[in-house]
């Protein structure tokens, strides 16, 4: 088994941190400059995860195991603290290990690329999923049948995450998209049962992906004339809002690996509404710069 997971107090400990950092370091390029260092040196055998909930994370610590990493810690934190994280190591051209997803930002602003993964542990493609509670589709048909018809690429969310990471409110990234992609919002939109003023509840992460799809929905359905409030909770508790009732959806549901848990534990309290982007992926994620292809690349 690996190492014990670092507390989440680390993480906030790195983030606070990194504020103070800057400028340039000797140390630059310290994995494509140091042969005889291995990779699991140059880093102190880290790999930068987020929340502990995210199955990402259990992905991970299941790679560590398959791939025989024993001297490897898996860094628990947030999804803010693995990108500060990440800026800081690309601004000196240092080496960094994360725990990665797509979409997300990272890849607009970074030049970044996936470690192959040849034992499968993160799976293949991934889907994200719309989950609805139960009684969805009889109480509020219009929203039911909106999420149904909701597809969309990676591209657009890609958009207006990095519109919001440049400071925009996520309502007004959203906004913005949605004026230049009306054809798109058209045919989601299409026979559509308009709204009165009813209240609807979503869920949500404080993920970049799931934040950008919550405030582009959200707007969609509150110009139907429906009422949204979102709830933000971790992974665990969003499932757990759909299956007893207390949170009507979410825009995120990563299957088939990535929420696979949460989606056995709470089968038949939920409904599958339907896709809404395909060729999502997730798995370890460094810098271009490093001299290393694969998860095999960490063991000594």
């Amino acid at each position: 088994m690996f190492k014990k997971v670092l507390t989440t107090s680390l993480a906030i400990g790195l983030t606070l941190g990194l504020a103070a950092c800057g400028g340039d370091s000797e140390e630059a390029g310290t994995t494509t400059d140091s042969t005889a260092a291995s990779v699991g040196k140059s880093v102190d055998y880290e790999i930068v995860g987020i929340d502990p909930g995210a199955g990402i994370m259990k992905a991970t610590a299941s790679a560590i195991e398959e791939y025989g990493l024993e001297d490897w810690t898996l860094v628990e934190g947030s999804g803010a603290a693995m990108t500060a994280a990440l800026k800081k190591a690309y601004d000196k051209e240092e080496p960094i290990i994360i725990t990665g997803w797509t979409p997300h930002w990272k890849f607009s602003a970074f030049d970044l690329k996936y470690l192959e993964d040849p034992k499968g542990v993160y799976g293949g493609e991934e889907f994200i999923h719309s989950i609805g509670r139960l009684g969805l589709k009889e109480d509020f048909p219009g929203v039911n049948q909106l999420l149904t018809q909701f597809k969309w690429e990676a591209a657009d969310m890609e958009g207006i995450m990095v519109d919001i990471q440049d400071g925009e409110k996520p309502e007004d990234a959203a906004a913005k998209w949605i004026e230049a992609n009306s054809d798109k919002v058209a045919k989601w939109t299409e026979g559509v049962e308009e709204g009165n003023g009813e209240e609807v509840t979503m869920g949500l992460v404080a993920w970049d992906s799931n934040i950008a799809s919550s405030a582009v929905i959200s707007s969609v359905l509150e110009d139907l004339g429906y009422k949204v409030t979102q709830r933000q909770v971790e992974a665990g508790p969003m499932w757990t809002g759909v299956a007893d009732g207390s949170v009507d959806f979410f825009l995120a549901g990563w299957l088939p690996v990535t929420h696979a848990d949460y989606a056995a534990k709470f089968e038949g309290k939920f409904e599958d509404i339907a896709i809404s982007m395909e060729g999502v992926k997730i798995g370890l994620v460094v810098p271009k710069y490093m001299d290393i292809d694969s998860i095999e690349d960490l063991k000594e």
